[in-house]
């Protein structure tokens, strides 16, 4: 929302550039009983900031766009439907995790054929190997890419109509008009698209041109609109995996080891566990052992009763302090210290969990000659694969539906459920459905590698000469590729995974300010952790890193942090994003001893996010009492710009931004894994601390910058990295004391490890003693 809470218009950015706002696109009418329209697109060219001397690679390419280029010879196969009662269907090939991409998918196809949204049915693809790069959901691409491909099949379906009513009703086609999904001739006469669906389908597939509607004739795109899966979520009428009734699939649970990757060896009492009340299976399987029951209690029970040995596991002995002393050893010389003045820093960031509010879980149903797999996946296609050669099927014996998810934060990119639920229905020859414990994805799931990012900043006077970071990291596993198998095999080889995630890295990250020459550079080390690409991925802590420099220069050359920053700023875009928090915060205000605001900006993928916090970490603060927690300092406020360029749906970008928000708050002050003797001591979201209510800001104001591209940025990522700098910022200028540990409560364990064995806690009992 602007400041004054007005959204957005269309009309309030730039006039729209020439593109694919205007451009005319070849689409198909396929062959079909009712209409079904799709795309057919040539590449969309971007403007090169050209004008810049030495522009960042990101600038020219980034990850976004070469996602975005890979999708582009597949798009035609995504196809908008109408049906005879008037809906609009379309089978989306992305997954919605909560992001919101179901909704604004749904106001692109009701923005061109002019029905009504909540007409609009957004389901998600089951996964669809011929659609090759097109079906990987990250890097906050969805919107980016089906933006013009949905846009023109729904554009081809509505001429169609138009062409058919221009029969039915006796009028030219110019001379109708479209609303809300009926379509009215000049003397009054009006026929609904339900009506005109069978009509305007043809015998068979049709080339057919047509022309997007403009910016200003925008009546649904660029403003606010409710989620339109809100109330099947807040009445509990919302299907995710395991509310799915797949006929005779039983609950299942694993045993797991008590350190990461451990291997099962034998187990001691696996015929009294299958004699135990509801078991109806107890398999040993590569991960651990699994247990199907009637329900998931006795699931419980039965894995907690299991007496297995272990072999060990790939990070067997390794604890915080030893992994921090192997990043060290692995980092990349800075080079001879400059000769002039600088400022440097060293910075450390624990592991963090990648646990979403769902639980990892899957449905699987292996027979001997095919597979059907449920399941919340952001790379389908590769998930397909990978089962199907673990299974010994062909690729086509095995389908795998993508389901609604509950978070992802990039855990869904990988499949861990789906691949160890299909071996387990496999071995037991049943349907089961798969639920890892909150335990297990603590200390056996994905998490944000440990981090080390070290900065350098050369000035002379005014003037920035160059700026240097090294990061350091434990390897990411990028090992699901661009989402099918070929790039996900390159990105598992000992040089090609190497050679992945430099360039991811590359294409992800950007340098916003003029700090003269500036190199970033990757190094990886240690691949026996279980890792994933956490919301944002390496950005969050190359920023605040980045950011808490920019503060420390602004420090040593006696200038404003916020002043500085906008001096150095080589784009108008995110100078304008700065300024707006500057202005709204009230930057520079009086405040009391022991707070502070901090400021910060991130750019990525053709996206701006500058945010301004205000931090009270005052004694009276920071020690409230919490049970079995640290509280610690509390963010009192924020206020976030964002431009993504087009917005597509205003509301929806708040709430992404609201998320970022407390992602950055929990990774600076609360987030983080504890490593210790091969496993994180974490087992429950009781002592794993992401933002809780007593950390999150009662002010908060969130500004929609005006369009500036006309083309939408990236948006789902975005605001991670700015709100975790601002945060850092801000907590350096209360203290007195730049931190450079993340999370910064890191150090001080504020409950009662439970027990590796067996590794499923018991379930607490006495949640009435706490409510208040």
């Amino acid at each position: 929302m602007r400041s004054d809470g007005t959204p957005p218009t269309p009309e309030s950015g730039p006039p729209a550039p020439p593109g694919p706002g205007r451009r005319r696109f070849l689409g198909f009418v396929l062959a079909a009983p009712t209409l079904v329209a799709a795309a057919e697109l040539a590449p969309a060219s971007r403007a090169a900031a050209a004008d810049i001397p030495s522009p960042e690679i990101t600038e020219l390419l980034d990850l976004n766009d070469v996602m975005t280029a890979a999708a582009l010879p597949t798009s035609g196969l995504i196809r908008v439907e109408v049906h005879g009662d008037g809906t609009v269907s379309f089978a989306l090939p992305r997954a919605e995790v909560g992001q919101g991409i179901t909704t604004s998918t749904a106001m692109l196809i009701a923005e061109e054929l002019d029905v009504p949204v909540e007409r609009v049915r957004v389901t998600l693809a089951d996964a669809r190997p011929e659609l090759l790069f097109n079906q990987l959901t990250g890097a906050s691409n969805t919107t980016v890419s089906t933006y013009t491909p949905v846009r023109v099949a729904a554009a081809v379906a509505r001429q169609r109509l138009l062409r058919a009513a221009a029969t039915e009703l006796g009028a030219p086609v110019d001379a109708l008009s479209v609303k809300a999904g009926v379509v009215t001739a000049p003397a009054g006469r009006s026929v609904g698209i339900g009506a005109l669906a069978a009509k305007a389908a043809v015998a068979r597939t049709e080339q057919a041109s047509v022309e997007l509607k403009p910016r200003e004739r925008f009546t649904v795109i660029g403003r606010p609109h409710g989620r339109v899966d809100a109330l099947a979520a807040v009445t509990g009428r919302k299907r995710f995996t395991l509310d799915l009734g797949v006929p005779d699939a039983r609950p299942t649970m694993v045993c797991r080891p008590p350190t990461i990757n451990g291997r099962p060896g034998t187990v001691a009492n696996l015929a009294a566990v299958r004699a135990m009340p509801g078991v109806t299976d107890v398999v040993v399987i590569s991960t651990g052992v699994a247990v199907r029951a009637g329900t998931f209690g006795q699931c419980i029970d039965a894995v907690r009763a299991l007496r297995v040995s272990w072999r060990p596991g790939t990070a067997e002995g390794k604890s915080d302090a030893s992994v921090q002393k192997q990043l060290r050893a692995a980092e990349l010389p800075m080079g001879l210290p400059p000769l002039t003045p600088s400022v440097e820093g060293e910075f450390t960031f624990a592991f963090r969990s990648n646990s979403a509010l769902e639980p990892n879980c899957a449905i699987a149903d292996v027979r001997s000659d095919r597979a059907e797999i449920w399941s919340s996946l952001k790379s389908p296609i590769v998930a397909q694969q990978t089962i199907a050669a673990k299974l010994r099927l062909p690729v086509g014996a095995v389908t795998v539906h993508v389901t609604e998810g509950g978070g992802s934060f990039g855990r869904k990119l990988f499949f861990d459920a789906a691949l160890e639920a299909a071996e387990i229905s496999q071995k037991v020859g049943k349907p089961v459905k798969l639920m890892w414990h909150r335990a297990d994805d603590s200390r056996q799931g994905r998490a944000h590698p440990m981090a080390r990012s070290r900065v350098r900043i050369a000035y002379a006077g005014d003037t920035v000469l160059g700026y240097k970071q090294r990061h350091t990291s434990v390897a990411t596993d990028l090992g699901h590729g661009l989402g099918e198998l070929f790039t996900a095999m390159a990105a598992r080889l000992p040089v090609g995974d190497a050679a992945f995630s430099q360039t991811f890295f590359q294409l992800s990250q950007s340098m916003p300010y003029d700090f003269g020459a500036n190199s970033r550079l990757l190094n990886e080390t240690d691949k026996g952790f279980n890792t994933g690409s956490m919301r944002n991925v390496y950005s969050p802590d190359v920023t605040c890193a980045r950011e808490l420099m920019v503060d420390r220069l602004a420090a040593r050359t006696g200038r404003d942090p916020y002043e500085l920053r906008r001096r150095f700023l080589r784009d108008d875009r995110a100078r304008a994003a700065l300024d707006k928090v500057a202005e709204a915060g009230d930057w520079g205000r009086s405040m009391p001893a022991g707070t502070a605001q901090g400021i910060a900006l991130h750019t990525e993928y053709h996206a701006v996010n500058a945010v301004l916090v205000e931090i009270d970490c005052r004694p009276e603060t920071v020690n409230r009492p919490v049970r079995d927690g640290v509280t610690g300092p509390r963010v009192t406020r924020a206020v976030v710009a964002v431009d993504v360029g087009l917005t597509v749906n205003p509301r929806g970008l708040q709430a992404q931004m609201m998320g970022c928000l407390m992602d950055g708050i929990a990774l600076t002050l609360t987030s983080g894994l504890h490593l210790r003797d091969g496993h994180f001591l974490e087992a429950s979201w009781d002592n794993y601390f992401y933002t809780r209510q007593w950390n999150t800001p009662p002010e908060l104001e969130i500004v929609v910058m005006p369009d500036t591209t006309g083309e939408p940025g990236g948006a789902g990522e975005l605001g991670v990295a700015a709100s975790m700098a601002a945060v850092a910022c801000a907590y350096g200028r209360a203290t007195g004391t730049m931190p450079t540990s993340f999370p910064i409560n890191h150090d001080t364990l504020s409950f009662t490890p439970k027990p590796t064995v067996p590794p499923i806690p018991a379930s607490p009992t006495d949640g009435l003693d706490h409510v208040r």
